[in-house]
């Protein structure tokens, strides 16, 4: 393996990672959202960097579907439930920001985005594109990370000025979202032959053809995908009341009520201006 993937320790990316880690800790106010935070970067930096990294850019289609899987199962719901609320609250306060976290953090844009985004990253031109050169490769890692934390928005609720789901929709939500997140798994498993020829080496480093490469991504995206979030949405469902928790009932926290103050105000403002310019 060392003669055909030689050790790469992608050192602008570690260091972004590492900076970003520092400064993601350094906000976080509870050892538990300390712990969140640092088992998000360890996954992060295992799934990108050598050798899983490299496997999972430019030679295995298995290995960018277990990079994916950690990334969008793991690394983003831990990065949202690790933010202090108040850093939530602050770094989504940008009007544009805020604008575009209440339109996908409604379920059926979270699922149409996450479907779109995913399955676009996964195309040939793409994953070929990504094998290409380390920029390319960081572009796509980081839509990844996007459409983890929007699939992650509407489950958790956390983003302020957000509507919250009751406990039976949120567990709902993420059964029918394993789903979508495994959207191409079927044409990978039943193609008759590779459909990415930016991916090499598989035999020589793996063991496998490209095709039994492309097939075994293609189971691995199902039950990788299908057992850890219905074993979620069990989980939220059973701890559910019968009636669960009615949308307009769900508990109101102060972030959302200030949220809530500066829309309005934001409203007023534009207003005023229209007025002013007629």
């Amino acid at each position: 393996m060392s003669r055909l993937l030689p050790f790469d320790a992608h050192v602008p990316e570690l260091v972004v990672l590492l900076v970003v880690g520092f400064v993601y800790l350094r906000s976080a106010s509870t050892r538990r959202q300390r712990l969140l935070g640092a088992g998000a970067l360890l996954a992060m930096l295992g799934v990108t960097m050598w050798p899983l990294g490299d496997l999972a850019a430019s030679v295995s289609l298995t290995a960018a579907t277990v990079q994916r899987l950690v990334i969008i199962l793991l690394v983003a719901p831990m990065l949202l439930l690790g933010l202090a609320p108040a850093t939530l609250s602050r770094l989504s306060r940008p009007r544009f920001i805020d604008a575009a976290v209440q339109i996908v953090a409604r379920p059926g844009v979270a699922l149409a985005t996450v479907t779109v985004l995913g399955t676009a990253t996964l195309t040939t031109p793409v994953v070929d594109w990504g094998a290409t050169s380390d920029l390319a490769r960081d572009v796509v890692l980081l839509v990844v990370v996007v459409v983890g934390i929007v699939l992650w928005l509407p489950a958790l609720g956390v983003m302020p000025g957000t509507r919250r789901l009751s406990p039976t929709a949120r567990a709902a939500y993420v059964f029918v979202s394993a789903l979508m997140v495994t959207s191409l798994s079927f044409v990978w498993i039943f193609a008759r032959h590779p459909l990415y020829p930016g991916l090499h080496h598989q035999y020589a480093l793996l063991g496998m053809t490209p095709l039994f490469d492309q097939q075994l991504a293609g189971f691995v995206s199902k039950l990788g995908c299908y057992l850890p979030m219905w074993a979620v949405a069990f989980t939220i469902f059973s701890r559910a009341d019968d009636q669960g928790i009615a949308l307009e009932e769900s508990p109101l926290h102060w972030a959302d009520v200030e949220r809530e103050m500066l829309r309005v105000d934001r409203r007023r403002a534009r207003q005023h201006r229209g007025r002013g310019s007629t």
